[in-house]
């Protein structure tokens, strides 16, 4: 019974660090990246799709991105939804694929980036504890109900303890990274 709660807490405290991690990857830092545009939503002939469904990528510079629809009946409504994202991103249409030049970043606009990555991966630290907290009450009900002894209560919510100081320390280090990332002129 142990094992399975601690088992599911931690499964879930994998998901909450990886999807911090994903969310880092939409933060812009300069460079071109699909992570940033793959996920707008395109109105496509009625329905709203991400674009990644769309359209094939590539990165040929350091700040182009070349974003190119498998149906070309889609470039103005790809164009469309890049233009009214918050990227600030000007598409260029040469009827066959679109490009999207990066510009550089000022400074005060770094640090805006670093303080939505810090919430982020706040938002991650206590997706985490919510985790913990909830196995702690699993293990608690079961104890009571005379499932689990005392001891093996203790023991259980010290090795739940160690697993969720593990990943606050992994997204601590992956923001460390990401911020370093994003004050790199």
């Amino acid at each position: 019974m142990i094992e399975d709660t601690l088992l599911e807490a931690v499964d879930k405290m994998e998901r909450a660090f990886a999807h911090v991690q994903s969310q880092y990857s939409s933060v812009r830092t300069g460079r071109a990246n699909p992570a940033l545009v793959e996920k707008l939503l395109v109105e496509y002939y009625g329905s709203t799709v991400p674009l990644q469904q769309l359209a094939g990528f590539q990165v040929p510079e350091a700040r182009t991105l070349v974003v190119k629809p498998h149906d070309r009946g889609a470039m103005g409504a790809i164009e469309r939804a890049i233009r009214d994202s918050d990227l600030g991103l000007q598409p260029s249409n040469d009827g066959v694929v679109i490009r999207l030049s990066f510009p550089v970043l000022t400074e005060e606009r770094r640090k805006e980036y670093v303080k939505v990555v810090k919430n982020m991966s706040e938002d991650g630290r206590v997706a985490v504890r919510n985790v913990r907290r909830d196995a702690r009450k699993q293990m608690e009900t079961a104890e009571k109900n005379s499932e689990i002894s005392k001891d093996d209560l203790e023991r259980a919510e010290k090795e739940l303890d160690k697993y969720t100081q593990e990943h606050i320390e992994q997204i601590d280090k992956a923001f460390a990274r990401k911020e370093q990332e994003l004050l790199e002129v």
